[in-house]
């Protein structure tokens, strides 16, 4: 279910055609919003290793008429307390697309690469230490 919902934000909406079968979902922690019973917010974090050397946050996913009320950041703290909670990390990685940059500044990454292309959208590589 929640899948699906990640597939409506990068498949419909971003128009992002991609196989989902990557193998890392079984190996990820999911961190699940609900509002009123309804799926708006999801993200998975990875252990060191499992996505980048470090640990990983990624697939920040944020229902496009909930967008307005910051739950996206809400969502991102509760992934890096989650990822120092559960697996005892604090350097994390990220590949952010390239217009959410100052999103992810505001909760302390940085950016760490050039511009590369990530299913046709422009990505950075980001860390937070």
């Amino acid at each position: 279910m929640c899948f699906n919902y990640a597939n409506e934000v990068f498949v419909v909406e971003q128009n992002c055609v991609y196989q989902d079968i990557d193998g890392k979902d079984e190996k990820a922690l999911h961190l699940i919003g609900t509002y009123k019973n309804e799926i708006v917010a999801y993200v998975r974090i990875f252990k060191p290793g499992d996505y980048f050397d470090e640990a990983s946050i990624g697939r920040v996913v944020v229902k496009q008429i909930y967008r307005d009320r910051k739950w996206g950041y809400d969502l991102m703290q509760e992934a890096i307390s989650a990822t120092k909670s559960e697996l005892n990390e604090t350097n994390i990685t990220i590949s952010a697309q390239l217009y959410l940059q100052k999103f992810y500044e505001k909760l302390g990454f940085v950016k760490t690469s050039e511009v590369y292309l990530e299913d046709d959208i422009e990505h950075i590589q980001m860390k937070r230490k």
